[in-house]
């Protein structure tokens, strides 16, 4: 089954008591945007998730500019806005995904199986009729029992221990300019990880005007058909946000991955570790 669902799935399913919406709107370039928009206006009956401040540890010498949070306060964090392990999760943003892949991705990591991404976000929902308001949503506490699955997520070490490997292709997330070393709007150094591969993590959308959708999974079939050449696939970005993105639309692709959730400000931070620039 796919891990995205439409706007009408929604609609329809609206009154499911296992239902929890969260809004995962986020703007790296302004903290409090999802803040401000959530205020402004959500789908009815949804709670709010912060990218920055629960979805993200603070930043420490390493694991790079957006750590994960602990288990225990990953647990909190989806119990406090009504998560249990039988709830249906959709996470939504305006469709470009990073916000909600980044909620799909780390609970997946955690152990749960029902957490989908709408697909074209609030504004595919707006455009069909679906309620929105800006009424704060009552929360009615979760019971979230974690079971990690330590398979999709790997550290600085596992990725330096796979450079140059003739099976394992590393997958850098980011756009063309970041990767090149042309430009680094946001780390201190600029370049990517030795021997890893381009793919800019909006090629996975389709825009249609101004509206955001995931390509489907014939488009991402053909968009990811040369990671089918390698044994094991590892994906990183700049602090691990627009990396699960990818790995969503890889999932979507049948690919098995793994995620540096560090990314590339973790491996940065390790002086020892090589750059390379083109």
């Amino acid at each position: 089954m796919s891990n995205m669902v439409n706007a009408n799935w929604l609609k329809e399913n609206l009154n499911n008591d296992k239902l929890v919406i969260v809004d995962c709107r986020f703007s790296l370039m302004d903290k409090e945007y999802g803040k401000r928009s959530y205020e402004e206006s959500h789908i009815e009956g949804a709670v709010r998730v912060d990218i920055e401040t629960e979805l993200s540890a603070p930043v420490k010498e390493h694991g790079g500019r957006h750590p994960l949070p602990s288990t225990e306060e990953l647990k909190n964090t989806f119990e406090n806005i009504g998560i249990s392990n039988d709830s249906i999760v959709i996470a939504y943003d305006e469709g470009d995904l990073a916000g909600p892949a980044r909620l799909w991705w780390i609970l997946k990591y955690l152990g749960h199986n029902e957490v989908y991404v709408l697909n074209g976000g609030i504004k595919a929902f707006e455009e069909i009729g679906g309620k929105t308001t800006n009424k704060t949503t009552p929360v009615k506490k979760g019971n979230f029992e974690v079971n990690i699955r330590e398979n999709m997520r790997v550290n600085m070490e596992y990725v330096r221990e796979r450079l140059h490997k003739e099976n394992t292709v590393i997958v850098d997330c980011r756009e063309n300019g970041r990767y090149n070393g042309e430009f680094e709007p946001v780390d201190k150094k600029a370049g990517h990880i030795p021997s890893a591969q381009n793919y800019f993590w909006m090629n996975i959308l389709n825009k249609e005007e101004e509206k955001l959708s995931m390509k489907n999974e014939e488009e991402l079939k053909e968009l990811f058909a040369k990671l089918n050449n390698y044994d094991e696939v590892i994906i990183y970005c700049g602090s691990g946000i627009t990396a699960s993105p990818v790995s969503l639309a890889l999932t979507e692709a049948n690919i098995e991955h793994k995620l540096y959730s560090g990314s590339f400000s973790d491996w940065i931070s390790y002086e020892e570790n090589k750059v390379d620039t083109i």
